[in-house]
């Protein structure tokens, strides 16, 4: 990994972290970048096939634009019965909303194939992503919404992501400006537990 400090330990990162959607403007530097990068292509993965590949978004107006595909890919079809009877569903009518929360760095992860665990190492690459942003008091937010969009033909062609691959975890990354505490959980729900 790059020299990048991570003041925190990884049970502190597990406990702390936390999706921000409020951000400071600065963009984060390569040397920060790669450093996540490194962590996330540790993450395990299927056979060691290692089948993930990236796309850092830090220009403002190519994040705009990504915005608004994600936004009209949301308003053009129902993505989900969970997002069409959210709340947070009218503010993609809003013309001044960013999918993005005004982040300054946005790291799409991408599989690079249809094999069956090709989104799930992806997904892991992720949390490692986001472990380690943490760990270096960053904040993250994951862009579900967004995959829509971003999967579309024009997004794609402005992201340079090949033939093949597809867009699994866009995530916002920068220095958080949010005060919120993190959010409690419930307990493990825990189906059975043998001990012979």
């Amino acid at each position: 990994m790059n020299d990048a400090k991570m003041p925190m330990s990884l049970a502190e990162a597990i406990a702390s972290r936390q999706s921000i959607r409020s951000y400071e403007p600065d963009h984060l530097d390569r040397d920060t970048i790669n450093a996540l990068l490194d962590a996330a292509v540790r993450a395990p993965n299927a056979v060691h096939e290692e089948q993930w590949g990236f796309a850092v978004v830090q220009g403002r107006s190519t994040l705009k634009r990504l915005s608004d595909l994600a936004k009209q890919a949301v308003s053009e079809q129902e993505v989900s019965a969970h997002l069409a009877l959210s709340p947070s569903r009218q503010k993609f009518a809003e013309p001044d909303f960013n999918v993005f929360y005004n982040a300054a760095t946005l790291i799409v992860i991408c599989a690079t194939s249809q094999a069956p665990f090709a989104p799930a190492d992806c997904w892991l690459a992720a949390e490692n992503l986001m472990l380690s942003a943490c760990a270096m008091g960053l904040g993250t937010c994951v862009i579900g919404s967004a995959v829509f969009g971003l999967n579309s033909p024009t997004a794609r062609l402005l992201l340079g992501i090949p033939v093949g691959a597809i867009v699994v975890a866009p995530i916002i990354i920068g220095v958080s400006d949010d005060t919120t505490p993190p959010t409690k959980r419930t307990d493990p729900l825990i189906f059975s537990w043998f001990d012979e």
